[in-house]
């Protein structure tokens, strides 16, 4: 049988070091009076936004971290669901005594705009015709991910926090809001990040999406009124992009060439081989959790994410991050070929050359792209000795705060 991922390995129930039982609230941000304008110019109502929140706002206000989440992540990113034998999904790095340590931060967490784990997307109701918005639903960018973001943080009665962090995905937001709006946010801690997917990212993105728009259940995106889904189409996108999560030492390490439940090989095209059944699962698992809408949307938000592209207007933003003093934390790993470490100097040499306050570090880990999500060492002191010091510096200070 084909080993589990690093992720498949938590124990079951909350451990020592969890938040423990957490829920997912859901708030209302935007309504038909006071519609969320995109980028586009389109406009979106109503924008439901499912979050949770783990440890204590202080009474200053001066402690919130917020967690932006990678392509198909959600809101549960740590501590336990009622019923739950598997915690959230970064369990590993958010809770009491880690590194981002719930006995001193208030850490926020939501699901994205155009997901489909309790976020207004594709798969919600079009209040203008009563049925799932499929492909009707407006093609969005990375900003307007973070202006969702900050009118939850609004709600919260939170102004300025202490970092914005994510992984892949999650770490492009916290960049875009640095940029958009540097004086509420003393840190951004991109992970595994870019500024801009390459052509080759951009073409895996492209055959993941052409399986799903291919796939003969897909009917134009309104497969919600029928019995059928792209499953196939969503399980084959989601396997070809684990393979590029992956390292070819951690697949070497976990699989290697072994059979599937046999000793000699079967000689067809069926399964044999213990990483084909491994991706089998993962495509199959994946089908039980996401909208294949929200998977075209949210890869292609990624494919347009370039936000040093004009420099006339990167030079004020990027000016205007200086002056707030916002500090960045870039983190890779070195055996990361989806966004490799050149994708992270690329960020740093940008933010050097403008005088942005920037720490770099590429982390040795075998493990891929995937390394942000696991317990490695020198990744977890590198962040929790950031956000310490950071925090402990009064860095949640500045030019505009107001708890």
């Amino acid at each position: 049988m084909a080993r589990p991922a690093a992720s498949d390995q938590e124990p079951s129930g909350p451990q020592p070091g969890s938040v423990g039982l957490v829920e997912t609230q859901t708030v209302e941000l935007f309504t038909a009076g006071n519609p969320l304008v995109l980028d586009s110019g389109s406009t979106l109502a109503p924008v439901e936004v499912a979050f949770e929140t783990y440890g204590t706002l202080a009474d200053d206000r001066s402690n919130a971290v917020f967690i932006c989440h990678a392509l198909t992540g959600d809101a549960h990113a740590a501590g336990y669901h009622a019923g739950a034998d598997r915690p959230g999904w970064w369990d590993s790095i958010v809770g009491p005594g880690k590194p981002i340590d719930t006995d001193r931060y208030f850490v926020v967490c939501p699901n994205l705009l155009g997901g489909c784990r309790g976020t207004t997307g594709p798969s919600s109701i079009d209040p203008d015709t009563g049925q799932p918005y499929g492909l009707r639903f407006p093609l969005f960018t990375v900003a307007d991910l973070v202006r969702v973001h900050r009118a939850l943080l609004s709600h919260l009665g939170i102004s300025r926090v202490l970092a914005v962090i994510g992984g892949s995905l999650g770490g492009m937001q916290a960049l875009q809001w640095a940029l958009d709006a540097p004086n509420e946010l003393a840190a951004a801690i991109p992970i595994c990040a870019t500024t801009r997917l390459s052509p080759q990212n951009i073409a895996f993105s492209a055959v993941a999406r052409q399986a799903i728009l291919s796939d003969e259940s897909f009917h134009g995106g309104d497969y919600y009124a029928t019995d059928e889904r792209p499953d196939t189409g969503l399980s084959l996108a989601r396997m070809m992009a684990h393979i590029t999560y992956l390292s070819e030492e951690s697949m070497r390490r976990k699989f290697g060439r072994r059979i599937q439940d046999r000793e000699e090989p079967r000689f067809d095209f069926g399964v044999d081989f213990e990483v084909e059944s491994y991706l089998q699962h993962q495509g199959a698992s994946f089908l039980r959790r996401f909208d294949a809408n929200s998977y075209l949307y949210l890869t292609r938000v990624m494919d347009y994410f370039d936000p040093f592209a004009d420099p006339e207007r990167a030079g004020p933003r990027l000016e205007a991050v200086r002056a707030a003093g916002t500090h960045f934390l870039v983190i890779s790993f070195d055996t990361d070929w989806r966004f490799d470490t050149e994708h992270s100097r690329e960020m740093v040499r940008t933010l050097g050359a403008a005088e942005v306050p920037v720490t770099s570090r590429e982390v040795e880990s075998p493990f891929g792209h995937d390394s942000f999500l696991l317990a490695i060492p020198d990744y977890h002191r590198t962040v929790g000795t950031f956000l310490r010091r950071l925090h402990e510096g009064g860095g949640v200070a500045g030019p505009t705060s107001g708890a």
